[in-house]
C-alpha cells in the first residue's frame, strides 16, 4: 500500500477570494430570481409598518447602509443598525425587522434571536438556508452557499442582490442592476495600485449607496492589507479629517451621479493640496475631475453602480493587499464568523 503523501494541497487565501469572485455575479443573478415569493411576503409587510430595520454586523452592516437610502426613496422609515448596538439599545417602535447575515451564525445574530421572540413581521437574509438564522425565520436565500473566503466579496454582491429582490417587490426596477451584472467591467486599475500602494492609510469616502461602499472598502483593506483605513461620508469627512491629509494618505472617493461631482471635485482637490492623490471611481458620466485619477464606468446609478464598481474596488484592495503583506486573505487575528457576541 503506497504510503505517498497526498498530492491536494489547501487552497491559499488569494486562492479562495478569487474564487469566490469568479461566480459572484452569476450567483447575485441566481438570487435575482429564486427569491421574488418570499421578497413579496417581506414587501407587503413593509408596506403595512411604513418602518424598516435592517440588523447586520461587518460587511453585513454595510450592505445594509448601501440600500438605506434606497429604501427611504420610497417612503419607508429605514434605518439600518448593527446587531451589537441593538443588544444594549434596541429600538422603542415596532417595525418590519430583517436579520442580514450571510453565513446566520453572527455571534451577536444568533443571540438577538435567542433573545428577541420573532414576530410575523421579521425575516432574515442569509446565503446558509441550513444556519441559525435561516432555520429561525423566514429568509431570503443567497445562492451559492456561504462565503469561505476572508473578507467579503461574493458575499456582499450576493447580499445586495438580495436588497435587489426586495426593493423591486416594492416598487423598484432592477433591469439596470441586472445590466451591471450580466456584463461586469473592469476598468485598468494599474494607475490606481500604483497611487495607492505605498499609502500607510487609505481614506475611502461616498454619500448615498456609496456611504456603504466606502466602509466596505475600508473594511476589506484592513482585513486583506492589515493597515489603517477609514471609511467616511463625503459630508464627515469635510467635517475635521481633513486634517489628517498629508503626502502619505491615500484618498478614494465615489462619484455616483452628476450632483456628486462638485463634493468629489472638492475632496480630490484637497488631497492634491496636501500632496497626496484621490483616487475617484465615477459613475456619473462627466468629464473626469481635474485634480483626481479617474476610474471611469458606463454610467449607472444606486445598484446598478455598486455592482459595477464594486468588482474593480474588490480588484484594486487585493492587488494592494499583496504589495503589502505575505499570504493575503489568511487572518492571523480573526476568524470567518465571529461567534461570541460583543
Amino acid at each position: 500500500m503506497s504510503m505517498d503523501a497526498p498530492t491536494d494541497t489547501p487552497r491559499s487565501g488569494l486562492d479562495l477570494l478569487e474564487a469566490e469572485m469568479v461566480r459572484q455575479q452569476a450567483d447575485a443573478l441566481a438570487s435575482l430570481g429564486a427569491n421574488a415569493g418570499m421578497a413579496s411576503r417581506i414587501a407587503a409587510s413593509i408596506m403595512t409598518s411604513r418602518r424598516l430595520l435592517l440588523i447586520g454586523m461587518g460587511a453585513s452592516h454595510y450592505a445594509n447602509r448601501m440600500v438605506e437610502p434606497l429604501y427611504r426613496r420610497l417612503g419607508i422609515d429605514a434605518w439600518a443598525c448593527t446587531a451589537a448596538e441593538l443588544m444594549h439599545t434596541p429600538p422603542p417602535m415596532p417595525r418590519t425587522t430583517i436579520f442580514v447575515s450571510q453565513s446566520g451564525e453572527s455571534g451577536e445574530i444568533v443571540e438577538l434571536l435567542k433573545a428577541e421572540a420573532a414576530g410575523e413581521d421579521t425575516f432574515g437574509m442569509t446565503l446558509d438556508a441550513s444556519s441559525t438564522l435561516g432555520r429561525t425565520l423566514p429568509c431570503l436565500v443567497g445562492a451559492g452557499g456561504s462565503e469561505v473566503a476572508f473578507a467579503a466579496t461574493r458575499s456582499l454582491v450576493v447580499t445586495l442582490a438580495l436588497h435587489a429582490v426586495l426593493l423591486a417587490a416594492l416598487g423598484r426596477a432592477n433591469r439596470a442592476s441586472v445590466d451591471s451584472l450580466e456584463r461586469p467591467v473592469i476598468p485598468p486599475l494599474e494607475d490606481a495600485l500604483n497611487a495607492l500602494a505605498g499609502k500607510t492609510t487609505i481614506v475611502f469616502a461616498g454619500r448615498g449607496v456609496f456611504r456603504g461602499v466606502a466602509e466596505a472598502g475600508s473594511l476589506m483593506t484592513m482585513e486583506l492589507a492589515r493597515m489603517p483605513t477609514l471609511g467616511f461620508e463625503i459630508g464627515q469627512f469635510r467635517h475635521g479629517p481633513l486634517e489628517l491629509l498629508a503626502p502619505e494618505i491615500g484618498v478614494v472617493l465615489f462619484c455616483g451621479n452628476e450632483a456628486d461631482r462638485a463634493a468629489v471635485a472638492s475632496l480630490a482637490q484637497a488631497t492634491a493640496d496636501a500632496g497626496s492623490i484621490a483616487v475617484v471611481f465615477d459613475c456619473s458620466g462627466g468629464a473626469p475631475i481635474a485634480a483626481a485619477m479617474n476610474v471611469a464606468f458606463s454610467p449607472r446609478q444606486d445598484l446598478a453602480a455598486v455592482f459595477a464598481i464594486l468588482p474593480a474596488l474588490q480588484r484594486l484592495i487585493i492587488s494592494i493587499a499583496t504589495r503589502k503583506v505575505d499570504r493575503v486573505g489568511e487572518p492571523i487575528r480573526s476568524t470567518k464568523i465571529t461567534r461570541e457576541a460583543s
